[in-house]
C-alpha cells in the first residue's frame, strides 16, 4: 500500500501505566501528585492528551481507586498549561487462574468487576478521553486473561457515549479492531470513532511491520488512529506510526529507556517524539487541536 505520511500529529503520553515498573525505575511516578507532574510534564514537552491510570502511592502496585483518580485529574486541571485527559476504563477485568491444574478458585490477585464500576472513574473525573479495550486476550503472564467480553464492551461503550466521552478503542489484536468495528455499526460508538493500535503486547498482535500495516489497512480511513510499541522498539514505531497516516503514543507505561541501558523521562520521550515528527517534516499540533479534530468536550 502507498505511504499516507500524517502531516498533523497529536502525541499521547501514557505517564505511568499499570504494570510492574515502578521498582524497575525511579521515574515512573507513583502517587498522585507525581502522575499529575508527569502529565504537566508531558504537556510542556509537547504532549496534546495525556493517558492516565493511578497507583498506590506506597506500593506503586495498580489501583482503581476513585479518590486518587480525582486527585490526579484535579491537579491537572488546576495546572498552568493544557493538556486532553484520557482516563482508563481498563482496570477490572483481570482474571488469574489458581493454578493450571486448579484453576478455581481464581487467585487472590484476580481483579473482576462489573461494567458500571470498571466505568466510575469515569463518571466521578469527566475526562475528555477514555479506553476501551476492545477484546479479551491472554496477557503476558501464565495464567492472566485480560476479559473484555462482547457484552461488557457493548454495556461500557454505550456509557461512554450516553456520558458525552470520547471512547479510545484500544486494540490489542485484529479480532479487537473487527469487533470495534461492529460497536460503531451497530451505534454504540459514535463518529469521530479514536482507535489506538497496541503492538508487541504478549500475546497479542506482534511487534512487526507486517502485522502494524496490516492492522492499519484494517482501520477504516474515516477513522482517526494513534499507534504504539512496547519495550526497545517503542522509539522506532513514532516514525512508523506517522508514515501510516497516524498518531504517536509515547510514555513510561510502553517503555522505560531513551537509549540502552539510559531510562528516560516521560517529557524526553515526548520530546523525542517531536523531533521525529519535525524531522520528518510534519507539525506536532496541541490539544484545542485535537479537541477540534475529535469533537471532544472539555469539562
Amino acid at each position: 500500500m502507498p505511504l499516507a505520511m500524517n502531516r498533523e500529529v497529536f502525541i499521547t503520553c501514557a505517564v505511568t501505566g499499570s504494570g510492574d515498573t515502578a521498582s524497575t525505575s525511579r521515574h515512573v511516578p507513583r502517587s498522585p501528585k507525581e502522575i499529575a507532574a508527569a502529565a504537566v510534564e508531558a504537556a510542556k514537552a509537547g504532549a496534546a492528551v495525556a493517558h492516565i491510570h493511578v497507583r498506590d502511592p506506597e506500593t506503586g502496585a495498580p489501583s482503581r481507586k476513585n479518590e486518587l483518580y480525582k486527585e490526579v485529574t484535579d491537579r491537572i486541571r488546576q495546572a498552568e498549561i493544557d493538556i486532553v485527559l484520557n482516563i482508563t476504563a481498563g482496570m477490572g477485568g483481570e482474571i488469574v487462574f489458581g493454578s493450571v491444574e486448579e484453576p478455581l478458585p481464581l487467585a487472590a490477585s484476580a481483579d473482576v468487576i462489573g461494567a458500571s464500576e470498571r466505568f466510575a472513574p469515569i463518571a466521578e473525573c469527566a475526562p475528555e478521553i477514555c479506553t476501551l479495550d476492545c477484546g479479551s486476550m491472554n496477557f503476558n503472564l501464565q495464567d492472566y486473561i485480560m476479559a473484555n467480553t462482547p457484552g461488557t464492551l457493548r454495556a461500557m461503550a454505550k456509557m461512554m457515549t450516553d456520558f458525552g466521552v470520547r471512547p479510545e478503542i484500544e486494540v490489542f489484536d485484529t479480532g479487537h479492531l473487527w469487533f470495534a468495528k461492529k460497536l460503531v455499526e451497530e451505534g454504540h460508538i459514535e463518529d469521530p470513532v479514536l482507535v489506538q493500535l497496541c503492538m508487541g503486547v504478549p500475546w497479542g498482535a506482534p511487534n512487526d511491520l507486517t502485522t502494524f500495516m496490516a492492522m492499519v489497512s484494517a482501520v477504516p480511513p474515516t477513522w482517526t488512529f494513534s499507534a504504539f510499541g512496547i519495550g526497545r522498539d517503542a522509539m522506532a514505531y513514532p516514525a512508523a506510526a506517522v508514515l501510516a497516516g497516524g498518531n504517536i503514543r509515547v510514555g513510561l507505561e510502553d517503555n522505560l529507556y531513551i537509549a540502552k541501558g539510559q531510562l528516560a523521562t516521560n517529557g524526553q520521550l515526548v520530546e523525542r517524539a517531536v523531533n521525529i515528527v519535525e524531522n520528518m517534516g510534519g507539525k506536532v499540533i496541541g490539544p484545542d487541536e485535537v479537541r477540534r479534530k475529535l469533537k471532544l468536550t472539555k469539562r
